[in-house]
């Protein structure tokens, strides 16, 4: 069993900047994967972006350039730095662990991000 713990996201302004970390625990494996999904209201869970233990990372094309996944593996942890946020970036943002990038076993509680004025 993995625990997956989130932090951050919260009250973000047009423009702005907001960081969401994930911490995991219990049976982790060296070689993983770890992500980020998110879901607005009325809407599908959809990859926000992934990292595996090895560094390959993965975007969405809704968020490159904006947002930046990274990880500390001697943590387990993962984050994810959003900047130049948008309304449509408000969802609650789910971390996401696994053996691979496109297949997560694990998920966390969700972090509510909103984005408004």
């Amino acid at each position: 069993q993995v625990q997956l713990v989130e932090s951050g996201g919260g009250l973000g302004q047009p423009g702005g900047s907001l960081r969401l970390s994930c911490a995991a625990s219990g049976s982790i494996f060296s070689i993983n994967a770890m992500g980020w999904y998110r879901q607005a209201p009325g809407q599908e869970r959809d990859l926000v972006a992934a990292i595996t233990s090895g560094g390959f990372i993965k975007y969405a094309d809704s968020v490159k350039g904006r947002c930046t996944i990274s990880r500390d593996n001697t943590k387990n942890t993962v984050y994810l730095q959003m900047s130049s946020l948008k309304p449509e970036d408000t969802a609650i943002y789910f971390c996401a662990y696994g053996l691979c990038w496109w297949k997560f076993d694990y998920w966390g509680q969700g972090a509510q991000v909103t984005v408004s004025s």
